[in-house]
């Protein structure tokens, strides 16, 4: 491989993840444009970078979990859904998968956690992690209390109960059985006012059977593990200290004017840290040892009637559930018919579908090692900062528990899994309102976004708003609830603003270049040294460029970008006035030679960004993609690109371009009539 323009080092191999989308509704901009569209930017950067053949970038429709359930019983018992809940599935996984395709999301798969090959290879990977971590000693049979509605006589899953989160300092209005709309989780016994959503009855707590892990038991790796990410850069701040905030010790809350209350019965509490409230809070502290002796406070706090919260800390993490509905949990001493729960099973099922596509490519079933355990290898995933909990917390630890006394998954002889590096965006907000399907802000479809923009405006727009950084508002012109606003021309629309700079500035460097070299050459693109400032601007942006991606700040690159065409375009600008001035045809010929160059580099760049638009402009210069499209050059003119003749003859034959041809063409509604 020659060397690079920059120093930075890539792995050998890689998987990027875009999480999964539950599989019982379309998928919103929040889907698309919050994690897919960025994550295919990282991989298609990478495939560029390191070689198509060492990237895996893999996703699937999660098919199980209560939200899936709860949306098939609403929809049959409306008559508006014929079929078994696994046609339910089918049916969204298929919309979902057409989106994708719509967007240019290039997955390497697509199918489900419980359809087709990936779905088989699933639920083997599922029964052999389930297997490992109990036969090294993490996983405990536990009785616990889930909720039943005597009415409708049956358990109910996780979200057929609604109530309010009892974690302290969340004021969600919108929890579930074990866990809230914003992440956080607790026992179902915590849950504040629960009510069945089938009968609306208040639900009785009934004992089940279920394996839980000892999540608690990896404490002190996940200090370890989380102080040794706040040393690395390319870390997020926000995956760092949302992973702390449950590395403490157990705490319950008490209201203040429980105090007297709580000084009757602490005899009868476990060994605790008593500090009043500070700083005019509500509320006194108790803090215990460990998990199991804040629950035995909670037994006896709950006996007295004194009302309490919980704080954030590691509890056992459940790894299977009663629903019918779900992969297949092993028999284990006895439990027979258990399902095992949504969530951990998707912390594996990228693993699961790294396997199933390079079935898919026909390679050796062991070789998804290669991607997922080799010291030369990464793991990206991309996620939304509310998943953080679970694949910044639980998914290291059971990671960890897989390896034990050089016991590696799968065989005896692998490579320990490698700890992923997560990409998590922080909420992407319709307005200034955070917008999801189950609340009142009712967002708008992906679909129903391309009724009114490009998929590349949308892209470029998506990338450029700087979700690593904080929540930001998603402010489409043409979803504006205000109509005085959303009809007047004086208000700019401001996902349009990353669109000007291809259909305007991008459009014609590249128009530009083709059309001077069909005038004035007879289509073929001039060859020869470039100069020399002109390359030098050419590193510097392949140099910082690949340093950001580095950090997977993809706001960064829309701004580099933005420079350096604006830039590349100005020197064509500048230069062709001189030369038409002067009639100079030798300096015509440097400045086609300079400025196809730096065509080149920007469409290198920007396709990660706008695959469809910048592939077109590589079809019309001539080049194949996988040359095209890759950084083993030392980009020193356009010559690397040329066979043996064409270097012998200066020059190389580009498509010659039809007039008024558009790479990136503004959408339709957005064309003055």
């Amino acid at each position: 491989m020659t060397e690079s323009p920059s120093s930075v080092e890539w792995p050998r191999r890689a998987v990027v993840t875009a999480g999964m989308p539950y599989g019982n509704k379309p998928l919103h901009f929040g889907h698309v444009g919050g994690v897919f569209v960025p994550a295919d930017c990282f991989a298609r950067f990478l495939r560029d970078r390191i070689g198509a053949e060492n990237v895996r970038f893999v996703s699937g429709t999660d098919c199980f979990g209560s939200p899936i359930n709860e949306g098939y019983r609403k929809l049959v018992e409306a008559g508006e859904f014929e079929g078994s809940i696994a046609d339910y599935v089918r049916r969204n996984h298929d919309a979902q998968k057409a989106t994708l395709d719509t967007y240019d999301i290039s997955l390497d798969i697509f199918e489900g956690s419980g359809l087709d090959h990936a779905g088989e290879v699933h639920q083997e990977m599922s029964n052999d992690v389930i297997n490992r971590l109990y036969q090294n000693g993490y996983l405990r049979k536990q009785e616990t209390l889930q909720f039943y509605d005597a009415e409708a006589g049956t358990f109910l899953n996780g979200r057929q109960v609604h109530g309010r989160c009892p974690v302290q300092g969340c004021k969600s209005e919108n929890a579930y059985a074990d866990e809230c709309d914003l992440g956080h989780q607790y026992s179902p016994v915590d849950l504040i006012a629960p009510r069945s959503s089938i009968t609306g009855a208040v639900p009785e707590m009934r004992p089940v059977v279920n394996w839980y892990f000892d999540l608690p038991g990896f404490a002190d790796y996940l200090r370890e593990l989380v102080h040794q990410e706040e040393l690395d850069p390319d870390v997020r701040s926000v995956v760092t200290e949302t992973v702390r905030e449950f590395l403490v010790p157990p705490i319950i809350f008490v209201k203040n004017e429980a105090y007297e209350a709580y000084l009757e019965v602490q005899p009868q509490l476990p060994a605790h840290t008593y500090r009043p409230a500070q700083d005019g809070k509500q509320s006194f502290e108790l803090e215990f040892a460990d998990i199991e002796a804040r629950d035995a406070a909670r037994d006896v706090l709950a006996g007295a009637s004194i009302r309490f919260r919980t704080g954030k800390a590691l509890v056992p993490f459940r790894i299977t559930g009663n629903i019918e509905w779900g992969v297949k949990a092993p028999e284990l001493e006895g439990t027979d018919g258990l399902t095992v729960w949504c969530w951990p099973e998707s912390l594996w099922a990228s693993i699961s579908f790294t396997i199933a596509a390079n079935d898919k490519m026909g390679l050796p079933r062991d070789e998804w090692r290669s991607f997922w355990c080799d010291d030369d290898a990464k793991v990206y995933q991309f996620i939304g900062q509310d998943n953080i909990y679970f694949y910044g917390v639980a998914q290291p630890a059971l990671f960890a528990a897989l390896q034990k006394e050089n016991k590696r998954l799968l065989n005896p002889e692998d490579d320990d899994l490698r700890q992923t590096q997560l990409i998590a965006n922080y909420h992407m907000l319709l307005g200034d309102k955070k917008a999801s399907s189950s609340s009142k802000v009712k967002p708008p479809t992906a679909d129903q976004l391309l009724e009114h923009y490009t998929v590349e405006q949308l892209r470029a727009h998506w990338l450029a708003l700087g979700l690593d950084q904080r929540s930001v508002g998603f402010k489409p012109k043409a979803f504006e609830p205000d109509a005085d606003k959303r009809t007047d021309p004086r208000v700019s629309d401001p996902v349009l603003k990353e669109g000007a700079l291809l259909t305007r500035v991008f459009n014609r460097l590249a128009r530009s270049c083709l059309y001077e070299a069909k005038n004035h050459f007879d289509c073929y693109m001039p060859l020869g040294a470039v100069t020399p400032e002109v390359r030098d601007r050419a590193l510097e942006a392949l140099s910082l460029y690949d340093a950001t991606m580095k950090k997977v700040e993809l706001h960064s690159i829309l701004s580099q970008m933005d420079d350096f065409i604006r830039y590349a375009n100005k020197y064509w600008s500048d230069g062709i006035r001189v030369v038409e001035a002067n009639a100079d045809d030798e300096a015509r010929r440097q400045l086609l030679i300079d400025c196809f160059y730096l065509l080149r580099i920007a469409t290198l760049l920007m396709h990660p960004v706008v695959p469809r638009g910048t592939e077109k402009i590589c079809d019309y210069l001539n080049f194949e993609f996988d040359e095209f499209f890759s950084w083993n050059y030392d980009f020193d003119s356009m010559e690397e690109l040329c066979g043996t003749a064409e270097l012998e003859e200066k020059r190389h034959l580009v498509r010659e371009l039809p007039p008024r041809t558009d790479f990136f063409a503004p959408h339709p509604s957005q064309i003055k009539k």
